[in-house]
């Protein structure tokens, strides 16, 4: 591509590839896309998006399309790779000049040069550091803000290959520019703190900008340029200025208001200063063990005590939580139990941390997480009275809740706390006995210390297990606190309720159900709502605990179902409609078959909230899985919501329909259980598998239930349903033989070939031993067809696969698949063929086997019977624990049945057999037959066949 002809043309072209009229815009991309593998096309790219003259977003255009091409044809392997010619006039245009005036073009300008030099730095790029290392030096703002980006971008992607040798290469170049950059960095820091104190903030804001990128650089040359950095005297050097910055940042804080463009930018640079420290500890912990002392005096003094008050903002008192947390919890600072045996540097370590968590220092820390970070704020009691829902969802871990410091500060508190039980349970104990009786409800300070204690003794059940008799606690207290019904008294309310829940799976008497079953069935109709929804969150945990009885939960059942259903019309969003979903779902399949009285108003509802949900399908993922226990619940009877059921499985499960991407796999489980607990097939259920086409082409990891539903629908009706299906792809083994006509060529050349996975050859010798046994005639013209395609002789492949049989019978594991292969390889007697005759002593063994596998023994008549036979139909019965047996369960009893494996004795078959074989040859040629067995086997044989 001749650039001075091509460069006017191709201008032209992004210029309409720019255009927000598509029938412009396609041709364009068109032509653009043709021009990624034309020689020269990326050099008049460089031309074009360095001329500051021409449209912005002509030149956003043409970086956009220059660093797609990079990722594709920058490599030298890759196809139509660019040639060395180019590559090398492109890498020096592109550091000719930093002067991008456009922020957003230089970022970019700056990642595509990241990208070239993660190909060709150094080797192909070795003057990319230097000139970046002078442009960082000049005094023109522009150009030294356009380099000190670049060179973040590019250390930054340096920093993150992992091959030894691409680290070594890093490693050189963290040493050769460390200390320029930390010069470098000083420079920006010194001229910004200067700027702050003459009160010019225009220049103070452009420092910070410099400030802040060098110090990005900075953290990924001390994070990941040096293997041992506690060795490197200026990377430690760095790392103690960090902290005496810090402060000067946060007091700088004081001085710049909070809606100034420059405080933004300050609390990132500080925010940047602890990820610092975060990173270096996490990557060194060992070369950290010089600075946890101070890491933890810097972290406690501004969280902790009076010196942060008025300086600290949210995201910093995190960080600092994280760095304490990280360096409580660090397994590199834990010896172990035998203290000798610990490394010189964990010893180290731990001995600081010990000599820092004093009992003053711990308690301080647990006083003030308790009584200070756990306290409801001013904004969050005004959210619960103005918006109780959107609180009660932030509280339950809503999307802003996560990124809060709330959530920071329950962790840091679980992780202290468990560290040093021994030392904060006396302390937290203490503030609990403080709190005895209930609280005056006019003293709201005292509620709220009340909460915020009891939030901690809920977050710290597991440690408390052996101080604390929640038992007696709650009979003798916490019950009557839940009965105290004045309107301020809600928040000791909702954090008891909660509290039961937090200790319910870790100590809580089974007897004390029923009583705390009525304390939520108060809760329920509690006249806060952000109450009910913690009842009901409790009553969730309840009913999944282990120690769960239904017997003790049915007397509360129709009052707490009728509850929840009240509840779950009430709340209006999304996020709490789901979680009251999830609660009724795990309260039906708790109860199961018992639920089937009470779910009338909840059935009427849900159709009127799956077309509320159309636009969210979380909430009707939850629909789902409350229709699957439904339908379980119910049974036979989940008929009755066919009309609305089958509908939403048609929908959930249709691949053209752009939901299926959330819905689909609880649709196809709803599919399943629906089928599993139908009584009969209907015309509707057979035009839902009008879907299942589609859903196999997938071969996603939904397979395995598309196989379920096809078996389900052959248990159901065999006959209707191949009727509509042409191709069935999983079969039911006691079904005609005929179904299996287009998969038996690869079974058959997969047994032959000897399949290497057991599991896979047990299959395939099942499904060939299902079509011998049961259509001798189909498996012989199946067999002629096999030899002609194979150019065999009939009896050398009915031979070789009587071999392969014999030889892999031990990779049939299960007894019923066992037995089918004896009666199987059995029913091919009595025939007078010589390869039968070749293979009768691999039979019999095979028949001994199998009766091993079957029989057992009388021992009053010393005789033996077939353990598999089954003669009658019997009810499946399910204990207390057991859910019911399903609809398919009972059609799978019928059907085994009519099973060659449960009603022909094996026993019986083996003589029936023989018999007819000694009758076909004679006395003399069987004899002789006989003898070609194993003695000891044939001895086997006669002690399962006495009495015959």
């Amino acid at each position: 591509m001749d650039l001075n002809s091509a460069s006017t043309i191709v201008l032209r072209v992004l210029t309409q590839a720019t255009s927000q009229d598509t029938a412009v815009l396609k041709p364009a991309e068109e032509q653009l896309k043709q021009w990624e593998t034309q020689p020269g096309f990326y050099s008049v790219l460089l031309n074009i998006f360095t001329n500051h003259t021409l449209d912005v977003n002509v030149r956003w255009l043409a970086v956009l399309y220059f660093k797609n091409g990079i990722d594709r044809y920058w490599r030298q392997v890759a196809p139509h790779a660019l040639s060395e010619e180019e590559k090398t006039t492109l890498r020096a245009g592109l550091i000719t000049n930093f002067n991008e005036p456009v922020n957003q073009i230089a970022t970019q300008i700056s990642v595509l040069i990241a990208k070239v030099a993660r190909v060709d730095c150094p080797r192909q790029w070795p003057e990319l550091i230097p000139t970046l290392l002078e442009s960082v030096r000049v005094q023109d703002d522009l150009r030294q803000h356009r380099a000190l980006l670049t060179f973040y971008h590019v250390t930054k992607t340096l920093a993150s290959k992992r091959l030894a040798a691409d680290r070594k290469l890093f490693f050189d170049l963290a040493s050769g520019i460390y200390s320029f950059a930390c010069s470098l960095w000083n420079h920006h820091t010194d001229t910004f703190l200067q700027q702050v104190c003459a009160g010019d903030e225009a220049a103070a804001t452009n420092s910070l900008e410099r400030t802040l990128l060098s110090l990005k650089v900075l953290r990924k040359l001390t994070v990941h340029g040096f293997v041992e950095p506690h060795w490197n005297v200026e990377v430690m050097g760095f790392l103690h200025a960090v902290f005496e910055r810090l402060k000067q940042f946060l007091e700088c804080s004081r001085s710049i208001r909070a809606e100034n463009v420059c405080r933004d930018r300050l609390e990132k640079t500080i925010i940047l200063f602890t990820k610092v420290l975060l990173d270096f500890l996490d990557q060194h912990p060992f070369s950290f063990t010089a600075l946890i002392q101070r890491s933890l005096e810097f972290a406690v003094n501004y969280v902790f005590t009076e010196a942060g008050e008025g300086i600290v903002f949210e995201r910093f008192i995190v960080q600092c939580m994280n760095l304490i947390k990280m360096i409580v919890k660090n397994c590199a600072y834990k010896p172990s139990k035998n203290i000798e045996d610990g490394s010189p540097e964990t010893l180290e370590a731990h001995k600081i941390k010990t000599a820092f968590f004093t009992y003053p220092t711990l308690m301080e820390i647990c006083r003030r997480l308790v009584t200070h970070y756990f306290l409801l704020t001013d904004e969050e009691l005004m959210m619960w009275e103005e918006d109780p829902e959107s609180f009660a969802v932030e509280e339950t871990g809503g999307d802003s809740w996560k990124y809060s410091i709330r959530p920071c500060t329950e962790v840091l508190f679980i992780d202290i706390f468990h560290e040093y039980n021994q030392i904060l349970t006396p302390v937290l104990l203490e503030m609990v006995r403080s709190l005895q009786g209930s609280t005056n409800v006019e003293d709201t300070s005292a509620i709220l210390i009340k909460d915020a204690v009891y939030n901690a003794v809920g977050l710290a059940a597991y440690e408390l297990f052996d101080s604390v008799d929640f038992d007696q606690w709650f009979k003798n207290q916490l019950l009557a606190e839940l009965q105290v019904s004045h309107n301020r008294y809600k928040p000791i309310r909702r954090r008891v309720i909660w509290l039961i829940g937090q200790w319910i799976s870790v100590k809580f008497k089974s007897d004390l159900r029923p009583m705390l079953y009525e304390a939520i069935c108060n809760l329920l109709q509690d006249q806060d709502l952000v109450v009910r929804i913690e009842a009901a969150t409790t009553l969730k945990l309840t009913v999944d605990d282990f120690e769960f009885r239904t017997d003790q939960f049915l007397p509360y059942l129709e009052s707490m179902f009728t509850l929840l259903f009240q509840l779950l019309q009430e709340v209006t969003q999304c996020d709490t409609k789901m979680h009251v979903l999830h609660v009724l779902s795990c309260v039906i399949e708790r109860v199961n078959m018992q639920i089937r009285p009470y779910v009338g108003c909840l059935v009427q509802y849900l159709p009127l909230l799956w077309k509320q949900s159309e636009e969210h399908n979380m909430l009707r993922c939850a629909i789902l899985t409350t229709l699957i226990h439904l339908v379980q619940g119910l049974g036979a009877d989940s008929k009755n919501l066919y009309p609305f059921l089958l509908p939403v499985i048609q929908l959930s499960t249709d691949v053209s329909q752009p939901p299926h991407v959330y819905l689909l796999e609880d649709g196809l489980e709803l599919w399943l259980v629906t089928l599993e607990n139908s009584p009969c097939l209907t015309p509707e259920l057979l035009r839902i598998f009008q879907n299942m086409s589609a859903l196999l082409e997938l071969s996603s990891e939904n397979l395995k239930n598309c196989f379920k539903i096809i078996n389900a629908y052959i248990f159901l009706s065999s006959s209707e349903f191949l009727q509509v299906v042409e191709n069935v792809l999983k079969v039911n083994p006691v079904l005609g033989p005929q179904m299996f006509q287009p998969l038996l060529p690869s079974i058959f050349k997969g047994i032959m070939d000897g399949e290497r996975y057991p599991v896979m050859m047990s299959t395939y010798l099942g499904i060939m031993g299902r079509v011998l046994l049961q259509n001798a005639s189909f498996f012989s013209l199946f067999l002629s067809q096999m030899a002609c395609e194979l150019g065999q002789e009939l009896d050398q492949i009915l031979g070789n696969m009587i071999e392969m049989w014999v030889d892999r019978m031990d990779n049939i594991t299960q007894p019923e698949r066992r037995k089918l292969s004896a009666l199987a390889l059995l029913s091919l007697l009595p025939l007078l063929n010589s390869v039968i005759q070749d293979k009768f002593c691999g039979i019999i063994s095979i028949s001994v086997e199998g009766l091993h596998d079957v029989m057992t023994e009388d021992p009053e008549t010393g005789t033996y019977k077939d353990c598999m036979l089954m003669s009658h139909f019997e009810e499946p019965k399910a204990t207390e624990d057991e859910e019911p047996p399903t609809e398919q369960d009972k059609r799978k009893k019928l059907l085994a049945l009519k099973d060659p494996v449960h009603t022909v004795s094996l026993q019986q078959f083996v003589y029936e057999k023989l018999k007819a074989q000694q009758e076909s040859l004679g006395e003399q040629g069987f004899q002789a037959l006989m003898e070609t067995v194993d003695t000891e086997i044939v001895a086997q044989l006669q002690e399962f066949l006495q009495g015959f």
